[in-house]
């Protein structure tokens, strides 16, 4: 199994992309810590994962949750071997429409939590060790009314890059998954609520080549190659999850039928 004897942390680690990235690992021998905000789903999780799996309770957006957390996985496991960093949030900042704290929220958490755990977990982590951001297509999309998303989702894409310089002498990779429309709960949430993942995807899928969203297991599935040894070669590279969105669009439905 790839990941025996390694140890991993997935931030947001309770559902979607984060859990399918948990489950995937433990069942290929890591112990993994989950990080998420909700007690119960992360009780859920944490039983439904097993015995290998750490759950942690923490708002990333507290400086101070994530010394708290980068202490509990030492105290627990005494080092990292992985870093998923996936939890981030949505909602609408449109133009006209948006408060500085509406904004900022987005970032604090899309960001600069993402920038904060990674620099707490590098002191537990050595030469072989793998750094995954988890990006977006809406960093290029111009999709209207998602300005902080979009802006952060950028700029997970240039602090990788950064990350992967600052790191390559310590042998510490880092890489970037770039999921494009996926099922999960973030469709359903906050300003979606009442929304469907069923009824989101018949919506979305004209417009994306091969005709459906991703799964999480999907897109966890390109984080773990970056993880393992299997990319030992790879850093400051990107994995696209979109069903050709980006890299194909002409191959849509939508416009085939134009």
């Amino acid at each position: 199994m790839r990941f025996t004897g390694k140890t991993a942390l997935v931030t947001g680690g309770n559902s979607g992309i984060g859990f399918a990235a948990a489950k995937r690992l433990v069942a290929e021998g890591a112990r993994v810590a989950i990080t998420g905000r909700d007690r119960a789903k992360l009780d859920s999780a944490v039983s439904e994962l097993g015995p290998n799996a750490l759950g942690i309770q923490a708002d990333l957006d507290d400086p101070s949750a994530i010394d708290a957390m980068i202490q509990q996985i030492k105290d627990t496991y005494g080092s990292l071997d992985i870093v998923f960093a996936n939890a981030g949030i949505s909602g609408p900042t449109p133009l006209g429409g948006t408060t500085a704290a509406a904004f900022e929220a987005v970032l604090r958490t899309n960001l600069t939590a993402v920038f904060l755990t990674v620099q707490a977990a590098l002191p537990l982590m050595g030469a072989g060790s793998s750094i995954i951001l988890n990006g977006s297509v809406m960093r290029e999309l111009g999709s209207p009314g998602s300005a902080a998303y979009s802006a952060t989702k950028a700029g997970i894409t240039g602090m990788a890059k950064v990350f992967a310089a600052e790191l390559v002498t310590r042998g510490i990779r880092v890489n970037t998954v770039i999921p494009g429309g996926t099922r999960t709960p973030i469709w359903t949430r906050g300003a979606r609520a009442g929304a469907t993942l069923d009824g989101t995807e018949a919506a979305l899928a004209p417009r994306i080549p091969l005709g459906r969203l991703a799964t999480p297991e999907e897109v966890a599935a390109a984080a773990l190659f970056l993880a393992s040894d299997d990319a030992a070669g790879i850093t400051a590279a990107e994995i696209v999850v979109d069903g050709g969105t980006t890299g194909a669009p002409w191959g849509s439905q939508a416009l085939g039928q134009a």
